[in-house]
């Protein structure tokens, strides 16, 4: 699956972008960041505080409790605010 970060996640994590082969276990979005956050000391900073990050399934903002089965694209960021 492949992977896009944003803004401070992506300096955290070191890149801002990666594909990955997800485990089995990762069925909704929050068993996604539970497992993401175990890749790296970066994962984990960037994903210590799920409410500071919002999550975009094959481009559209969901839930934690989304499943993920299907999805081609996860973009994780920071909240934004339109202006």
């Amino acid at each position: 699956m492949d992977f896009l970060y944003f803004a401070w996640v992506r300096e955290r994590i070191g890149t801002g972008a990666e594909t990955l082969a997800l485990p089995a276990t990762a069925v909704t979005i929050a068993d996604l960041l539970d497992w993401l956050a175990q890749q790296s000391p970066g994962h984990a900073a960037a994903l210590a505080d799920r409410a500071t990050i919002r999550v975009a399934l094959d481009e559209d903002f969901v839930a934690l409790d989304a499943p993920i089965a299907g999805a081609r694209e996860i973009a994780i960021f920071p909240p934004v605010t339109g202006g």
